[in-house]
C-alpha cells in the first residue's frame, strides 16, 4: 500500500473547516467553516518557507458554511457557497484578492448543504441541496444578465448532496464519428431518505424528471459524486452513508440500469466521496479521520491503493 506526502494548512478558521475546494488550475483552495467564513488560500509551490498564504477572507454567511465549489475559469472568478443560513452565496473576484456577492437566493426552507457548477459548456449553472427535501437550479441569463432560479421537491424529509453528471458522453470513444448524441443535463442527488436519484432534464417540458431511483443504503446518504468520463462506454457514481458504506453504482448506458458495488464496510460514518480528474480513482473519508484512496482492478475490484490518516500530515 502507498504511503502519501501530506501538507497541512493554516487556514485561519475558527471552528470547524466543512470543506476545501482547489480552483480549476490548483493554484488556489477554498475552505469554509463553522465560524460562517470563506478563506482563499493561495499556493506557491516554489517558495519552500511560505508555500502559501491567505489571499482573502469573505463573510457573508450567517452561519456555518458548508460547502464552497469553483466555477469554471471561462466565467472569471466566482465562487459558489451554501450554508446552514438557508442561502446560497455566488462570489466574484473583481481584482485579486477583493470578492463580493453578486448573486444570493434564500428560496430554501432550511440548511442548504451542497452546491456544485453543471459542466462549463451547458452554461453558468448551479444546483443547491437543502435539508427541506428541494433541490434548486439556478442558471445565469447572458442575455437578461440576471439569474433564474426553480425548485423542485427532490427528497423526503431532506437533501444532503449534489453532483453533476460529465458533460462527455459515456461511450464517445469508442463511437465513430458523427454518432455522438447530444449531451442531456444529468445530476445525482442523495438524501435522508437513503436514497440516490439521478435527474435528467426535460427540454420539452422545462422540468427536471426522476431517471433512476437508487436504492442500496440504510440510513442517511451523505455525499454522491458523479465520475469524470473520457469517452469510454460506462458512467460510475460513487455514494456514501450514514450507514458505514461506500457504494460504486455503474450503468453502461445501452440498458440504462443502474449495478451497485459495495467497498468493505467502514468502522465509521463515511462523509464525503470525490473523484480524481481521470476518474479512476476515488477518495473516500470519514469518521475515522483517515482518508482512503480506491482503486478498480482489472477484475472489477475495488482494491484500497492508499491510507492516510490525520496523524500523518505535518504542519508547515
Amino acid at each position: 500500500m502507498a504511503t502519501a506526502s501530506v501538507l497541512s494548512l493554516e487556514t485561519n478558521h475558527e471552528d470547524m473547516v466543512h470543506d476545501v475546494q482547489w480552483d480549476y488550475y490548483a493554484k488556489r483552495i477554498a475552505s469554509c467553516s463553522s465560524d460562517r467564513s470563506i478563506k482563499i488560500i493561495e499556493m506557491n509551490s516554489a517558495d519552500t518557507n511560505q508555500p502559501y498564504r491567505l489571499q482573502a477572507d469573505l463573510r457573508g454567511h450567517e452561519g456555518p458554511v458548508w460547502e464552497v465549489a469553483w466555477a469554471h475559469p471561462r466565467f472569471g472568478s466566482l465562487l459558489a457557497s451554501c450554508s446552514y443560513d438557508r442561502k446560497v452565496q455566488v462570489w466574484k473576484e473583481s481584482t485579486p484578492g477583493a470578492w463580493s456577492v453578486i448573486f444570493q437566493y434564500a428560496g430554501h426552507e432550511l440548511s442548504v448543504n451542497s452546491v456544485a457548477w453543471a459542466p462549463h459548456e451547458a452554461g453558468l449553472i448551479l444546483a443547491a441541496a437543502s435539508s427541506d427535501g428541494f433541490v434548486s437550479i439556478h442558471t445565469f441569463d447572458e442575455a437578461k444578465g440576471s439569474w433564474d432560479s426553480k425548485k423542485f421537491h427532490a427528497h423526503q424529509v431532506g437533501a444532503s448532496s449534489v453532483s453533476w453528471a460529465p458533460s462527455v458522453v459515456a461511450g464517445s470513444l469508442v463511437q465513430a464519428p458523427g454518432q455522438a448524441q447530444p449531451v442531456a443535463l444529468r445530476f445525482v442527488s442523495g438524501g435522508c431518505d437513503n436514497l440516490v436519484k439521478v435527474w435528467r432534464y426535460n427540454e420539452g417540458t422545462k422540468t427536471w424528471d426522476t431517471e433512476h431511483v437508487l436504492d442500496q443504503h440504510q440510513d442517511w446518504v451523505r455525499d454522491v459524486a458523479w465520475a469524470p468520463n473520457v469517452g469510454l462506454p460506462s458512467s460510475t457514481i460513487a455514494s456514501c452513508s450514514q450507514d458505514q458504506t461506500v457504494v460504486i453504482w455503474t450503468s453502461d448506458d445501452s440498458s440504462g440500469a443502474w449495478v451497485p458495488k459495495a467497498l468493505p464496510k467502514f468502522g465509521e460514518v463515511v462523509w464525503t466521496v470525490s473523484w480524481s480528474v481521470t476518474g479512476n480513482l476515488l477518495l473516500v473519508s470519514g469518521g475515522d479521520d483517515k482518508v482512503t484512496v480506491w482503486k478498480e482492478g482489472l477484475d472489477g475490484t475495488w482494491i484500497l491503493v492508499e491510507n492516510v490518516e490525520q496523524g500523518a500530515a505535518q504542519a508547515h
